[in-house]
């Protein structure tokens, strides 16, 4: 692909090299992965440059930082909104809303597990910090409905989405093996359990998780 790239003069043209920039990203890691994409590989997808690209994005952990708090709030608007719509609200449920729109969203899940690993560690401060407050903003979110529909304390609703995250992006990696390690998990019956199924394995998890909250909740209230 020959560079006809052209430096973007106004604000919304800006914009939109932005957006070209992390479509390029989201279509390459969907695709091949997170830890495989590199800078390069981005700017030629979209006919730019690697030095023109460094004028919109400082790295490619500050590209991947910006769909990861992407993928928190469109995450975060769907587990809500599946949450209000069921009638019978009790653990296996919500474990279940918790494991299913997780799982239907492959690179916010590979997203979770590379945040605090790489994506935070070659970025500004700044950019770090606009992050972490559209996370908190919906863990926040997540964590009232929580607390509403299940009766939980705020603390506890944090802890659910908080395992929730963290268990979805590591239980992703093992899903997803290399072709390497996945021939090997193949051959070796021995190591045929190393890949996970991660939905049935997130919603058993999530569901005693809750399910103890609720039966500690119950205990204190008769004492």
């Amino acid at each position: 692909m020959t560079h006809s790239f052209q430096r973007a003069r106004s604000t919304q043209a800006k914009e939109q090299r932005e957006n070209d920039i992390l479509q390029a990203a989201r279509s390459l890691a969907a695709e091949h992965g997170i830890r495989t994409i590199t800078l390069t590989e981005i700017a030629k997808a979209i006919g730019m440059h690697k030095s023109a690209l460094l004028r919109y994005f400082e790295t490619r952990e500050q590209i991947f930082l910006v769909l990861a708090g992407e993928g928190w709030r469109e995450w975060s608007a769907a587990f809500r909104a599946d949450l209000v719509e069921i009638d019978t609200v009790d653990p296996r449920s919500v474990a279940g809303i918790f494991a299913r729109t997780l799982v239907a969203r492959p690179l916010f899940c590979d997203l979770l597990a590379h945040v605090p690993l790489n994506l935070e560690r070659n970025v500004s401060v700044e950019r770090v910090r606009a992050f972490k407050l559209i996370a908190l903003e919906e863990v926040a979110a997540i964590a009232t409905e929580l607390e509403r529909r299940l009766h939980l304390s705020r603390s506890q609703a944090v802890n659910i989405v908080s395992t929730a995250v963290s268990m979805a992006g590591a239980m992703w990696q093992m899903a997803t093996p290399g072709p390497e390690m996945a021939q090997l998990y193949r051959e070796d019956p021995l190591l045929a359990h190393a890949v996970v199924d991660v939905e049935p394995r997130l919603t058993h998890i999530l569901s005693g998780l809750i399910a103890g909250y609720l039966g500690h909740n119950r205990d204190h209230d008769m004492m």
